[in-house]
């Protein structure tokens, strides 16, 4: 059974991330007919551009940070060492970078400077970034607060101060605000768990070898998540940046769940491999491996089966050819999510960098190039069938090197249920389409029963198998109905 913190983690984790879903379905349709989709393109790539210098400014600390105090969190000093000493490095690499991206404003930007401009705001966040303290430390409740917080702060302003097209700056500063907001409220608990001590010079640099490291596979994988939006932009038009942009929000927000889960268990994991307990962290990466299959199975066929009709109702008529989008990128969750628990459970956590770095070096350069061929020609679905390839390479590519170390085999028996699942959902949810109009009633229906056929496919395979992650949750269940038999019978003691 997984422990109680790693329960409570990933139970937080996943609060923030169904808000994460449901603030956006408030918040989307909004903005899509208010600003449109130049002026969504406008905004996705002005954030693309400054988010490269944002990398830069972040290098790897990222992971490495999180790696690094997860094995140092039981021993005070070092942790107190370690954390001066990367966060030292992160302030210098934090000023490069904005000093880079104050250049790139001043001598190369000639359109949309104001809103360029504004998102310096959002690469500011950078000096104060301290997530992966708090990741490793496996401290998920002050993190998902603070950013629960600022999120709804965030679609309040969003509702009262932008009105129409001309108000893009003003979205645009909400959002670069609202991300700065979530960076600085962590300094207020930071004391409770770390002290500041002077590091030497030597101490600091030690650390730029593995940082940087674990900086090219993150370089590698925003070329292929977020290069994408400006080969668009630069390649065919704004128009078509805010209409693959809007797909791919739906893509990501229902991602959000299963990257709760790698989030969660990276420090975990890392602090099991550092004490050498191996065979424990093989029976999490089952667990692990199915519940993101699961979740993976559901969130692509549940996209393809309602794509056709949600996107008019959601979007709007601006946005209809967005179906076909989302129809495309919806086969890359599960090879997203399966890479995601290679990655986050297994690569990184031992220190197995080269496998990372080279599979999303990869992906990167299929991404590139497949992009440059089509998207001239085909505009957003060329960057949709540049997706798809970097995606399936990056998680062959890591699967098949860990194949002799872990058992893959039973990662996909486990997941082919959720496969067929899926497949039966898709074909019965159509079936519901085709007899239907296209309107919300509708919608809901198609979503509903697609939900339970999946549900009850999947439910019926636990119980008839005796699935372990099934048999855990009625143990569970069954533990708190004894309880509360028994708290209820010393009452009645009690009062009789």
């Amino acid at each position: 059974m997984i422990k109680s913190s790693v329960k409570v983690n990933f139970a937080y984790s996943m609060i923030y991330q169904i808000l994460q879903m449901i603030l956006p379905l408030l918040t989307i349709p909004y903005i899509a007919r208010v600003i449109g989709a130049e002026g969504i393109g406008i905004y996705s790539y002005t954030y693309s551009i400054v988010n490269y210098f944002l990398l830069v400014a972040m290098l790897g600390i990222n992971n490495y940070g999180n790696r690094s105090i997860a094995r140092a969190r039981d021993n005070c000093k070092k942790k107190n060492e370690i954390f001066s000493s990367i966060y030292t490095l992160q302030i210098l690499t934090s000023c490069i970078a904005i000093v880079l991206y104050s250049a790139y404003l001043f001598l190369l930007v000639e359109n949309f400077r104001l809103i360029a401009t504004i998102q310096l705001v959002y690469l500011l966040s950078a000096i104060f970034d301290i997530n992966w303290l708090f990741f490793g430390l496996e401290e998920f409740r002050v993190t998902v607060s603070s950013k629960v917080l600022i999120k709804i702060i965030t679609v309040i302003c969003i509702f009262l101060f932008v009105k129409n097209e001309s108000d893009l700056w003003i979205y645009t500063l909400i959002m670069s605000i609202s991300f700065f907001a979530g960076q600085c409220f962590l300094w207020f608990f930071v004391r409770r768990h770390i002290r500041f001590v002077r590091v030497s010079f030597k101490s600091v640099l030690v650390h730029i070898k593995p940082i940087c490291i674990l900086f090219f596979p993150v370089m590698a994988t925003s070329i292929y998540r977020v290069m994408d939006k400006i080969m668009l932009g630069t390649l065919s038009s704004m128009t078509q940046v805010g209409l693959y942009e809007n797909a791919e929000k739906i893509i990501m927000v229902s991602l959000g769940v299963i990257s709760a889960l790698g989030m969660v268990m990276l420090p975990r994991m890392s602090n099991l491999a550092a004490n050498g307990r191996i065979e424990e962290s093989k029976k999490y990466l089952i667990k692990s491996m199915q519940m993101a299959m699961f979740m993976g199975c559901a969130i692509t066929f549940g996209i393809v089966s309602v794509a056709n009709e949600f996107t008019p109702i959601f979007f709007g008529k601006q946005f209809t050819g967005c179906y076909r989008i989302m129809i495309g990128l919806a086969p890359t969750v599960l090879f997203i999510a399966w890479a995601n628990v290679i990655r986050t459970q297994y690569l990184i956590p031992n220190a197995k960098d080269k496998i990372y770095i080279i599979s999303v070096c990869l992906g990167a350069t299929l991404n590139v190039v497949v992009n440059g061929l089509l998207i001239p020609s085909m505009g957003a679905m060329g960057a949709v069938v540049g997706t798809i390839i970097t995606e399936v390479a990056v998680a062959t590519y890591q699967t098949m090197k860990v194949r002799k170390e872990l058992d893959v085999g039973i990662y996909i028996r486990n997941s082919s249920i959720f496969f067929i699942s899926g497949v039966v959902m898709f074909v019965i949810v159509r079936c519901i389409a085709t007899i239907m109009s296209v309107s919300i009633l509708a919608l809901i229906i198609e979503i509903v029963a697609g939900a339970l056929i999946y549900l009850s496919i999947t439910m019926a395979y636990f119980i008839r198998t005796e699935n372990e992650m099934f048999l855990d949750i009625k143990l569970k269940i069954s533990l708190k109905l004894k309880m509360y038999a028994g708290q209820a019978r010393f009452d009645d003691k009690v009062n009789g």
